[in-house]
């Protein structure tokens, strides 16, 4: 009962204090999109490198989304009265710990915190998701699972257009596509996947199987009407195992590719069974070793008299450049670019179409009111049991079912250190 007090009263204040926990690259996203958010301020930034703390902070008060105090220790940022939520925006291998202390604060009573929205991936494995779980369950906190790609405007119209008419008119959907692709993370933890917990399957596909999932459960039945039943999956190092680039990895990242690789490549098909007991399927590709103008969203949804499909490299603008003109490399045109020079697509503003904006105000919607979000860390959950089947498929070289229990204690290959880059050819 104290959660429903404590959501009641803030929702009376109708001002949300919101604490990040890490300043990196997701981080720069969700300040950015804030300042299409109401109802919350980012009160206070947390993270071990106080210069990047710093510089989070002063992008919020730059775009008016508050003027958020700078914290090197975690617990002095989560007893700060003013924080009211927090967003837990750092690396994989710290989200547990960052979750713990979270809780403890808020079962002692140290601060005003009321609810705690994660990023993807929720954790590194199902036992660690299991156990973020009922730590923030047992302190009382709403939870929300941020996973940006549901949010993104494209998508959620896109499902509206797929219900509203396609599946009224002639039938549910019943095969959606959905992939990411970019040329690596630029980051050095992920590169470690004994550190990361994975290559590109836990990077990304956690992205691609909850959005496929979204636009293909009813929304008049809800998510839980939509059972996974069957798994299947490969990985591979198409890229980053070979001899030039592993050297790359080596003097860019400090990464040894030659003793411990990841895979830069994945592949997963889910089957479905929905309500009425028809057979529904995903299909999800991700890739660290794509080239092209840089990061490329795709989404295809099919049904028995219509199909729908995103691509976000087709965006409404483009910039052409000269052989001519030299421009430093950047990021300024779309995320993760890889040239600086032709014909270049131009993402007008990416933290709204990734939906970063709209999950951010989804999320600070629902704890104003003391209600738990739709998307929460059960979906969260439920994404890492299908990455770790995935995971099992593809070392097993089968398709496997949907049992949860066959991954509870299981760490991939990969996160143990102990993959070999060749098992696609075993």
């Amino acid at each position: 009962m104290l959660l429903y007090r404590l959501a009641a009263r803030h929702h009376m204040e109708r001002k949300l204090g919101v604490g990040i926990i890490g300043a990196g690259f997701a981080a720069k996203f969700h300040v950015r999109g804030w300042v299409g958010i109401r109802g919350a301020d980012i009160a206070a930034v947390y993270s071990r490198t106080e210069s990047r703390a710093k510089e989070l902070a002063a992008l919020a008060e730059q775009l008016g989304v508050g003027k958020p105090k700078v914290y090197t220790d975690v617990y002095d940022m989560l007893k700060d009265p003013n924080v009211n939520a927090v967003w837990i925006l750092s690396p994989n291998y710290a989200r547990l710990d960052a979750v713990k202390a979270v809780a403890e604060e808020a079962e002692q009573g140290k601060g005003n915190i009321v609810a705690v929205a994660c990023e993807k991936p929720l954790a590194r494995n199902v036992k660690e998701a299991r156990e973020m779980l009922k730590i923030i369950e047992k302190a009382g906190l709403l939870h929300g699972y941020l996973e940006n790609q549901v949010f993104m405007p494209s998508v959620t119209r896109g499902k509206e257009v797929v219900w509203r008419f396609g599946a009224k008119y002639s039938g549910r959907p019943y095969l959606a596509r959905a992939a990411e692709e970019h040329g690596g993370p630029h980051a050095s933890w992920f590169w470690k996947p004994t550190q990361s917990g994975g290559g590109v399957l836990l990077d990304m596909m956690c992205h691609s199987l909850e959005a496929a999932r979204y636009v293909l459960w009813d929304p008049e039945k809800g998510k839980d009407s939509l059972k996974p039943r069957k798994v299947w999956s490969e990985v591979a190092s198409l890229k980053w195992t070979k001899k030039d680039y592993a050297e790359r990895l080596k003097q860019t990242y400090g990464v040894d590719y030659s003793v411990e690789p990841a895979e830069d490549y994945a592949t997963a098909v889910v089957v479905y069974e929905d309500e009425e007991g028809n057979v529904v399927m995903t299909e999800t590709h991700t890739s660290w070793s794509y080239i092209g103008a840089g990061l490329r969203l795709t989404f295809e949804v099919l049904g028995p008299e219509y199909s729908l499909w995103i691509n976000t490299l087709q965006p409404e603008l483009f910039a052409f450049i000269s052989r001519h003109v030299k421009i430093p490399p950047s990021e300024e045109f779309v995320e993760k670019q890889n040239a600086d020079q032709g014909l270049m697509p131009v993402i007008p503003d990416e933290a709204v179409t990734y939906g970063y904006q709209a999950e951010d105000r989804y999320m600070v919607e629902c704890f104003l009111k003391g209600v738990q979000p739709v998307e929460n860390w059960y979906d969260g959950l439920l994404i890492v049991q299908l990455m770790m089947l995935a995971y099992l498929s593809a070392e097993r070289g089968q398709k496997v079912n949907f049992d949860p229990a066959l991954v509870e204690d299981y760490i991939p290959p990969v996160q143990r250190g102990a993959w070999n880059p060749k098992s696609p050819l075993l």
